[in-house]
């Protein structure tokens, strides 16, 4: 760790003489300090629903308790490298084409560098003239050879510090800017997540004090294998996943995958997954200790004022719900709600706001408060600034977002599992599966003073729906697709087939139960379709 802090304290030094006498040589350039500065702090996996935000003692009094509290937060694709790059880019996966966490699925790909990295929200902060500092995980297959390996360094970072492919807590690669650094298992030298805190303090000690700053540190924590540093290994010994309605039961009116799950799971199942909620939560202990590192620093710099302050997930996670043992990669809300604080100038603290928005929305919101207009770029979110300053109106604020997500199996049977067959993949523990080929699916989630909806279709042979009202039934019990209003389940289809096409600002026209909304049946090329002749036919 000593000689990855020596090295960064050398580019920052070197930066910051550059930058001063470019600065000599423009100082009306001075004046643009006053733009905020910006901390996005990424967890991974790490779930609303589930009890995930309970050990964040610390940051949940530093940023939710100094802040806001989005209780209606949402992922695009509730999966790590097509969140992620929702994130990055402000689209949604069918738009920036990364469907898996594998290169041929497009997870930091060539063409994913060539087509969407440039467009990024960092790299038009960068343009702006913010510094720009990355540490941690990016993106699943980030370092693979080959697509360009360590050495490659996305644009519109000046300094990086990832995490080559996916989250470890020991014996590790980092790219330091383009460099190969590998680190070993001594706790003091190489625990992540306290790497990653020590980077960010020192790029905090050694950035140039004359231009505003991005951070984005993207912890590991909580995602497997749940290493937790030696001196919380102990805590929580009594801790178990949360024992909701919808724990350890059969989903019996969802789609095959959740029906296949074995039902009550067997007790060395349970024992599993308990015993890895506790873990989960220990490795958060640190990410907690590293929030208020950060925040602590911040302040004794006199730069917390005017630093806007991001805490989020790429993703939610499950642990029994349904009888599905552990994982993500499920429509419903456990996998889908992540949480989000947020704190900085011109945001009152103490706040909880019901108000929907997605991972989509994080790069036009940082745009927004660095003064880029957002509108003039491809994304297809948009900006909460409004929410956060307190002057949004919720009485017209938007009413759905799009969740979409392409299944993956394996071709070949599984030897452990020789029943199942091809086609399946993440099967364990007991052979109880998590995905397929035609875990294919879309969603529009519903959030509004009226409806509080989720309507799914999968891309199947049978075009299966989910519908559930969340405010009847908040845990997903029972699928009303059978029941619903043949008129409302017309508008929701409609709706879906509009999200799954949109692009930019089509993408935030007003939904089904926005009162601007305007629906046409004659206008539904679907009317005649086949998809919609043969989704009648399911639901009768």
């Amino acid at each position: 760790m000593a000689s990855i802090r020596l090295h960064l304290r050398k580019l920052l030094h070197f930066s910051l003489i550059c930058v001063t006498l470019f600065l000599n040589s423009l100082p009306v350039v001075v004046t643009m300090y006053r733009k905020p500065n910006i901390v996005l702090i990424l967890t991974d996996d790490l779930d609303a629903d589930m009890g995930g935000m309970v050990p964040l003692n610390k940051t949940r009094k530093l940023i939710g308790d100094s802040g806001i509290t989005f209780t209606n937060a949402f992922v695009a694709s509730p999966l790590c490298c097509p969140s992620r790059a929702s994130i990055l880019t402000g689209k949604y996966p069918h738009n920036h084409h990364v469907i898996n966490n594998t290169l041929e699925g497009n997870c930091s790909s060539q063409a994913w560098q060539k087509s969407q990295e440039p467009g990024t929200f960092p790299a038009l902060l960068q343009k702006s003239y913010y510094q720009t500092f990355f540490a941690g995980k990016y993106l699943n297959e980030y370092g693979n050879p080959n697509a360009g390996g360590v050495e490659h360094v996305p644009p519109g970072w000046d300094y990086w510090f990832a995490l080559e492919r996916n989250s470890k807590y020991y014996n590790y690669t980092l790219s330091v800017n383009g460099k190969a650094q590998k680190h070993g298992q001594n706790y003091s030298q190489d625990y992540l997540t306290d790497v990653l805190a020590n980077m960010s303090l020192d790029f905090l000690q050694y950035k140039s004090n004359y231009r505003p700053f991005f951070m984005m540190v993207s912890t590991p924590a909580p995602h497997s294998p749940w290493t937790a540093a030696p001196q919380y290994e102990s805590t929580f010994p009594n801790a178990k996943a949360p024992r909701d309605p919808n724990f350890n039961v059969h989903g019996k009116d969802k789609h095959w995958l959740i029906r296949q799950a074995k039902t009550p799971m067997s007790n060395s199942s349970v024992e599993f997954l308990d015993n890895a909620f506790r873990k989960r939560w220990r490795t958060l202990l640190s990410v907690d200790d590293l929030v208020e590192k950060l925040v602590k620093r911040l302040e004794a710099r006199g730069e917390l004022d005017n630093t806007y302050i991001f805490f989020t997930s790429d993703n939610g996670y499950h642990t029994g719900q349904f009888s599905l043992p552990m994982d993500k990669r499920q429509l419903y809300e456990f996998d889908i709600r992540v949480p989000l604080l947020v704190r900085g100038p011109n945001i009152k603290p103490n706040q909880t706001t019901p108000m929907l928005v997605a991972n989509v929305d994080l790069g036009p919101t940082i745009l927004d408060m660095a003064g880029i207009d957002y509108n003039k770029t491809q994304m297809d979110g948009m900006s909460f600034l409004s929410v956060l300053s307190g002057q949004a109106n919720s009485s017209s604020w938007r009413t759905d977002v799009l969740v979409e997500y392409e299944g993956e199996g394996s071709n070949v049977t599984d030897p452990a599992c020789p029943l199942l067959g091809p086609g399946v993949s993440e099967c364990f523990p007991d052979c109880v599966c998590e995905d397929s080929y035609n875990n294919t699916y879309a969603c529009v989630r519903t959030v509004s003073p009226t409806a509080n909806l989720q309507y799914c279709e999968f891309d199947d042979n049978e075009v299966f729906v989910e519908v559930y009202n969340l405010t009847a039934d908040p845990f997903q019990l029972s699928n009303i697709a059978k029941s619903i209003q043949q008129e409302v389940l017309e508008k929701m289809n409609h709706r879906l087939m509009m999200l799954q096409s949109c692009a930019a600002q089509s993408c935030r026209t007003p939904g089904v139960y926005d009162s601007r909304y305007k629906f046409d049946p004659r206008l539904m090329f679907s009317n005649h379709s086949p998809h919609l002749r043969k989704l009648r036919q399911t639901l009768k």
